[in-house]
């Protein structure tokens, strides 16, 4: 067991294999075996872990990284910079894109116009009554999308500069590089502030089916 655990690949698959294998088993005790309902839920567990991951590595940096990066020396900044920076903004980057996919596609599998309401906080084809709780999950939808832009358009254009890293990088002087690293921190410290509120989404969401 302890070699399986070494190694991070091994470890993901089997958790994953693992995660299929629930999945599969509870589609199959359901009395409604796998159909539409149950591909929900495995859209929601999708959005659910691609989630935990934007969110967890986004505590990360504002928790930890950011903190602490005053009393780093600097050739271990460097060090983090280098190797510990760029893998996180990876994952970053498209745990985030998974999240919207997951969240989009889990929503397109409800039935009627339950992503149009979301989207229009429950004004798709005119306000019924019942369609309060649209404008709460709105709220939580269109925070996640404003997150998801933040982190192609902002943060991750200024850590490449910060870092000098990405093809076609050009070498740029340490005032431009700590100018990026400061609208990137700012922008990051945005998504936090976000994910709190936006989190009453997945919170909220099973009350209203």
């Amino acid at each position: 067991m302890a070699g399986l655990l070494t190694n991070f690949r091994t470890t993901l698959i089997l958790g994953l294999i693992l995660a299929a294998l629930l999945l599969a088993a509870a589609g199959f005790v359901t009395p409604r075996g796998l159909d539409r309902e149950f591909l929900r839920v495995v859209l929601n567990w999708g959005l659910a872990v691609s989630a935990l991951l934007w969110l967890g590595l986004l505590c990360y940096f504002n928790f930890v990284q950011f903190r602490v990066w005053s009393q780093i020396p600097a050739e271990q900044k460097q060090i983090v910079n280098l190797y510990i920076t760029p893998e996180a903004l990876f994952w970053v980057r498209w745990a985030s894109l998974a999240t919207i996919l997951f969240g989009a596609c889990a929503a397109v599998a409800h039935a009627g116009t339950y992503l149009a309401k979301i989207l229009t906080f429950g004004f798709f084809k005119g306000f019924e009554a019942g369609d309060q709780a649209y404008v709460v999950m709105g709220v939580g939808a269109w925070l996640a999308l404003l997150m998801f832009v933040n982190t192609w358009v902002v943060i991750w254009p200024n850590q490449r500069r910060a870092l000098n890293i990405g093809q076609g990088a050009v070498e740029l002087d340490e005032d431009t590089r700590a100018k990026a690293a400061r609208v990137a921190m700012l922008a990051t410290r945005v998504n936090l502030l976000l994910s709190i509120p936006m989190l009453t989404y997945l919170a909220v969401q099973p009350l209203f089916g």
